[in-house]
């Protein structure tokens, strides 16, 4: 019944005076393409057992294939500039155009690599380095125009790609190091590679009507009402490796041939999306999850057991309208983010309901990342990445996109005034948030400061829902991500939670006058906003990073040292046009990479990464 409404507008839509090509197209390519149709059923009709129910299927997926050919024209999105170098007479548009946003091939059989610079250190993890990105399968994003109006996919679109580097010990201090991509095998993105072409219309940005009609068609015709993305994180659990995406449930992976081995819903008892950032909780090894939906229930909370094979706890939480929701974080309790208006923050027991979930109103913002969570006294202390707006959706429909991301990713005004957000608005600083269980209180401030904008958090994973005194973000090149309308993380920040920053008056100002911080770095009294120390390191002009994480040193135990390990993470040169590996010691973030491992093809700007270490034989 939910069909016929858009049925009959369509083929009276048809049926109408033609206004534009469109409508002459869908004339002109309906009547021969039922021909095949036709003959279809007559191969079937002589037969002696007719299987009615899958032949009208069959027909009627046929007949709206017609339909959305006709109707539908698939066009191409153009790629951005991945950098505007400065001008030159020798410049070339090649130049002045190279992209790392377009996708590559899959590689095929894992290739050996070799050090570019350096070597890995003798207690470096064997294991595999995983990142997670968007590879659309058909060259780029795609647009559709029909008579319905526009829809087009957005940027975090795209089939996920995995990219891994494997770390074998061949001897004492010898390693075999190797590079494989592998597209994630989820049934849409089969489905669209038998099809061989764009098959599934986009459904998440466009006009109204257009988008409504397209997840209407996306159902019916193929099943699912968009594509099984799996193109945002990775993540470990009992010894398994998961890609996965907002829009649906993990996917398991081998982790050495990067093969998808099917879907993980839990033994069948979780039936909607998943969160791309579940966490495991400290202690018990219970891995937490939510799945967020735009039909009731609007929000839910899972806990899985250690080893995986059991979906323990799974409760509504009630909201009364779905939110996004991106992140989790885990202590002894649960935290949720909701932003509804004004923004709370959630506490829950770990087997609590919703009656028992604790709001605490905060300051409006927006919070897509956490860092850590963790308990302090009566106090949860939560830090994360704040902004003003949310990088998701993006702009409202209709608006200029390049521009509204590229005024989002300048440096914001030194003075804002209320409700100013022509610029700036997409500055990310790292945020502390400590409820009062006890009290209800709250207490919030900036432990980044205004100097650089930075995401994509990390800690040392041991640390996870335990009070840390380091953690780890990819910052931000607001000049570059300006001028091409994407973000663009141009180094790392180290932040040091136990060392407050403490600038006097005479080295602030020396510094703001040698050009040293951006003005951007003094708040309206003239003093620094940043709360703790903070440590950069900038990789080489025209190089960009992705996926980073940390990979903790072999042997070190379950609590101890806390820097004890390294970043890796994947840089690439828009310049060479090169991707490589850098391994960089914590403890040494200013330093040299220990290791720098060059690739055999460059890997596209992606989202988040995981170290998956190598079972212990022993």
């Amino acid at each position: 019944m939910a069909v016929s409404p858009f049925a009959l507008h369509v083929n009276a839509s048809t049926h109408r005076h033609s206004t534009s090509p469109s409508f002459d197209h869908l004339k002109r390519s309906i009547s021969p393409a039922l021909k095949p149709i036709w003959k279809e059923l007559q191969q079937q009709l002589p037969l002696k057992k007719i299987d009615v129910s899958n032949t009208v299927k069959k027909a009627s997926g046929m007949v709206l294939d017609v339909l959305v050919d006709g109707l539908y024209r698939f066009v191409d999105q153009p790629y951005l500039p991945s950098q505007h170098p400065k001008k030159s007479s020798t410049a070339t548009l090649a130049s002045l155009w190279k992209k790392n946003f377009a996708p590559v091939q899959e590689i095929g059989e894992a290739v050996e690599v070799a050090y570019l610079e350096g070597e890995l250190p003798a207690d470096f993890l064997e294991g595999v380095f995983v990142r997670n990105g968007p590879n659309p399968l058909f060259g780029c994003l795609q647009s559709t125009v029909s008579p319905l109006g526009i829809t087009n996919e957005t940027w975090v679109e795209g089939e996920g790609m995995l990219h891994a580097l494997c770390f074998k010990k061949t001897g004492d201090s010898d390693w075999s190091i190797s590079y494989k991509n592998k597209y994630i095998e989820s049934e849409t993105l089969k489905l669209e590679k038998q099809r061989n072409k764009p098959s599934f219309i986009p459904a998440i940005e466009g006009d109204p009507l257009a988008v409504l009609a397209a997840f209407s068609l996306n159902r019916i015709r193929l099943n699912a009402d968009n594509k099984f993305l799996c193109n945002t994180s990775v993540f470990e659990h009992s010894g398994k490796l998961y890609a996965i995406a907002e829009n649906y449930l993990p996917h398991e992976i081998d982790s050495q041939t990067l093969e998808t081995f099917g879907v993980w819903d839990f033994n069948g008892d979780w039936n909607r999306p998943c969160t791309s950032h579940p966490k495991k909780a400290p202690g018990s090894g219970e891995l937490v999850i939510m799945g967020v939906d735009v039909k009731k229930p609007f929000y839910v909370v899972g806990v899985v057991s250690a080893d995986g094979k059991e979906l323990l706890h799974k409760v509504d939480v009630k909201l009364d309208k779905s939110v996004l929701s991106h992140e989790i974080g885990v202590t002894e309790r649960l935290l949720k983010y909701d932003k509804e208006g004004t923004t709370r923050l959630g506490v829950m027991l770990r087997y609590g309901d919703a009656n028992s979930v604790r709001w605490f109103e905060v300051e409006t913002c927006c919070a897509l990342h956490i860092l850590n969570t963790f308990e302090d006294g009566d106090e949860v202390v939560v830090r994360g990445c704040w902004a003003i707006t949310s990088i998701l959706p993006g702009p409202d429909w209709g608006m200029d996109k390049f521009d509204w991301y590229a005024r989002g990713y300048k440096f914001p005004p030194k003075k804002r005034e209320n409700g100013n957000e022509e610029e700036g608005f997409l500055f990310h600083c790292v945020y502390e948030w400590r409820l009062n269980m006890e009290t209800g209180e709250v207490k919030e401030r900036n432990l980044s400061g205004t100097r650089t904008s930075m995401d994509f958090p990390f800690v040392n994973g041991k640390f996870t829902g335990l009070k840390n005194k380091f953690g780890f973000t990819q910052f931000v090149d607001s000049a570059a991500s300006s001028s091409c309308g994407i973000v663009k993380y141009g180094g790392l920040a180290k932040l040091y939670f136990d060392k407050p920053q403490k600038l006097q008056f005479w080295v602030t100002l020396f510094r703001f006058v040698s050009n040293e911080y951006s003005p951007s770095l003094l708040d309206q009294e003239g003093e620094c906003e940043q709360a703790v120390k903070v440590e950069y390191r900038k990789f080489e002009e025209s190089s960009f990073c992705s996926g980073s994480v940390f990979v903790p040193k072999s042997g070190s135990a379950e609590g101890k040292d806390e820097e004890d390990g390294w970043i890796a993470t994947f840089v690439h040169n828009e310049v060479s046009d090169e991707t490589q590996v850098h391994i960089i010691d914590v403890k040494d973030l200013k330093g040299e990479p220990v290791a720098k491992i060059r690739l055999p093809q460059r890997v596209p700007y992606g989202f988040h990464g995981i170290f998956m270490a190598t079972p212990n034989k022993n």
